[in-house]
């Protein structure tokens, strides 16, 4: 059963020192920035947090990497011009990267949902990050071996839940969240409504209940315009 009607705070209270946590977002877009500054506040440290980047300026996943909480990320675009918090940690060998093409990524968190045990992609080949990996060929080209990604808990944001825990997403926001929800032993969704049940069309579903464990409301907009329209 969907857990409503908590604050951020108690939604990550249970997340302990040397979790692996999955955060959604594509930078700052669809990033469960609340829910972020709460794990900061719990104090749990040691985390390997699995993202597609590794933080943007100051707030959200770069404050848990400046304040040293992490002790290892898994990303696929770790630097960029605002990337400042995670330069710093990994230049002095304080933080753990395991870099891994967006595509490879976004299959390892979706193959963990599905229950898939390893799956084979052409992607990486013949580069740094395939050494040490299973390769095999297949019809004439070459693939190297990835495994799922799990995690013990997975900070998403999304736009709507239904009263049983249904999610909407806005846009871009929607990029990793999704997957990441099937992908965790839990998952807390931070949303801007909490609208009745029949207050998302099933066609507009995204993640459905199932895959949702905890939501907190937070205040304001998504940041992306106008709300999603309840039913057509």
């Amino acid at each position: 059963m969907v857990t409503f009607s908590i604050t951020a705070a108690d939604a990550v209270a249970d997340v302990a020192d040397g979790a692996t946590v999955m955060i959604g977002g594509f930078g700052t877009a669809g990033q469960p920035v609340e829910l972020i500054e709460a794990l900061l506040d719990s104090g749990a440290r040691d985390l390997t947090v699995v993202n597609n980047n590794a933080g943007n300026g100051d707030r959200g996943l770069a404050a848990l990497i400046r304040e040293r909480r992490v002790r290892k990320i898994i990303c696929s675009f770790p630097r960029q011009a605002d990337s400042h918090c995670f330069d710093t940690e990994y230049r002095a060998g304080r933080i753990e990267l395991e870099l891994v093409p967006q595509g490879n990524l976004a299959e390892r968190i979706r193959a963990a949902g599905a229950g898939i045990g390893a799956f084979f992609t052409p992607t990486g080949y013949g580069t740094p990050l395939a050494e040490g990996k299973e390769v095999r060929e297949i019809n004439g080209r070459h693939h190297v071996l990835e495994y799922p990604l799990h995690a013990d808990i997975a900070l998403i944001a999304a736009y709507a839940a239904d009263a049983v825990g249904n999610l909407v997403y806005r846009k871009t926001a929607r990029n990793f969240g999704p997957v990441m929800a099937t992908a965790a032993r839990t998952t807390v969704v931070q949303v801007h409504e909490v609208r009745p049940l029949g207050g998302i069309d099933p066609e507009h579903v995204v993640t459905p209940s199932i895959h949702v464990d905890r939501v907190v409301q937070v205040a304001g907009e998504s940041g992306e315009g106008r709300s999603v329209p309840a039913r057509e």
